[in-house]
């Protein structure tokens, strides 16, 4: 219940060499000649709880209208920098910040950002399902209704069919809009929370593990819709399955130990990594 009623508060290729110290590869731009402007781009990203450090000089750059994967062991600083990307680490106790996350060509860490609007435009599923303690249609007519995105109630009504048309979810739920969002299964839980982010009209939706509590069936239907919202949203995934990161993605970013050890195209992370820390963790020599 904390987890939703927070959510419904907040929502509303480097490759280091031996020594760590010489970052080598290419940012996602250039990789392929292309001349699309990053939808992300973080510089010297450093974030601290408390005295320990968590990330170290984070340099990554996140392309519009794709999935990006962020992989790696427990306690990397994966879903430390996901977090970044709309200031969720704000409301952590004692988490500072420092570095730029430009968005767009804006500063997200400037004084001038309103918060709410970020994180209007930058959409959080989280790992367990969290729908609010309300109706279907409420969860997502939520957000629309707080950001005043919808005149009248046949508009908000277009909005939740439109927002879970596109979650994939409508036809399964269209005779229970009243009921209860918390009597969904969980799969269905988990693709109303993404019904309920789009509703707010984002342009990045970030996903921190969102099949970990799924069955095989449900991260199957999940996975689907990944690659079909990723035509009009820009999709940043942390994920500790590699197999899912290797499916869904585009680029894939392996982290360890706080640093951004390699970062490129999903082929060629998984087929032929540069950094042998990548290739012993794509394998299961560590995990």
């Amino acid at each position: 219940m904390d987890e939703a009623m927070t959510g419904m508060n907040e929502e509303v290729g480097l490759s280091f060499g031996a020594d760590d110290s010489e970052p080598l590869g290419q940012t996602p731009g250039s990789a392929s000649g292309a001349e699309t402007p990053a939808k992300f781009v973080s510089r010297g990203v450093d974030v601290f709880y408390g005295a320990k450090q968590a990330l170290f000089s984070i340099d990554i750059d996140i392309m519009p209208n794709e999935v990006t994967a962020l992989i790696g062991p427990s306690g990397c600083g994966k879903s430390t920098f996901l977090r970044c990307l709309n200031r969720m680490n704000d409301i952590i106790d004692g988490c500072r910040f420092s570095g730029s996350i430009v968005l767009d060509g804006e500063d997200i860490y400037a004084r001038a950002i309103d918060v709410v609007h970020l994180r209007a435009r930058v959409g959080m599923v989280f790992q367990k399902p969290n729908p609010f303690p309300k109706s279907v249609y409420e969860n997502v007519a939520y957000g629309p209704r707080i950001h005043g995105l919808a005149s009248s109630t046949a508009d908000m009504d277009e909005v939740v069919r439109t927002s879970l048309e596109r979650a994939g979810l409508w036809e399964e739920v269209k005779d229970r809009l009243h009921e209860p969002g918390t009597g969904l299964s969980g799969g269905q839980q988990q693709r109303l929370c993404i019904a309920r982010a789009i509703a707010v009209e984002p342009e990045v939706i970030l996903m921190d593990e969102p099949c970990s509590a799924l069955d095989p069936i449900a991260t199957a239907r999940i996975e689907e819709l990944i690659d079909e919202l990723r035509t009009n949203y820009t999709i940043v995934i942390v994920t500790h399955n590699v197999q899912q990161a290797a499916r869904v993605s585009q680029r894939t970013a392996f982290f360890h130990l706080g640093k951004l050890i390699e970062f490129g195209d999903t082929d060629q992370i998984f087929t032929n990594p540069r950094a042998e820390r990548t290739r012993d963790y794509i394998t299961g020599r560590f995990g």
